[in-house]
């Protein structure tokens, strides 16, 4: 049986961007409305998800979220809009 990865971006009413891991976003996204998480995505109230990509190897899925952290906060907006240009709560 084979595990999916997804990599996401969160934001806040503020458009603080925050990029994840998780093997479960449905479980992920709870804990980040509830603020069950410390640190950073509860300090800034991080808790509408916005893009999502999905890999079957855990590697792939963490190089890609490496990369997207490095990009300048435009190339990641670019590529928010390209999937969801209204910045649209994503439903999974």
């Amino acid at each position: 049986m084979s595990k999916n990865y997804y990599v996401y971006i969160a934001t806040n009413r503020s458009h603080t961007l925050y990029i994840g891991i998780t093997n479960n976003p449905v479980r992920r996204m709870w804990e980040h409305k509830n603020k069950l998480i410390d640190g950073f995505t509860r300090k800034y109230n991080i808790d509408k998800l916005i893009y999502i990509e999905e890999y079957q190897d855990i590697n792939q899925a963490l190089a890609r979220e490496k990369q997207i952290k490095s990009w300048s906060r435009r190339k990641k907006i670019n590529l928010i809009k390209a999937a969801n240009p209204k910045f649209e709560e994503l439903i999974i």
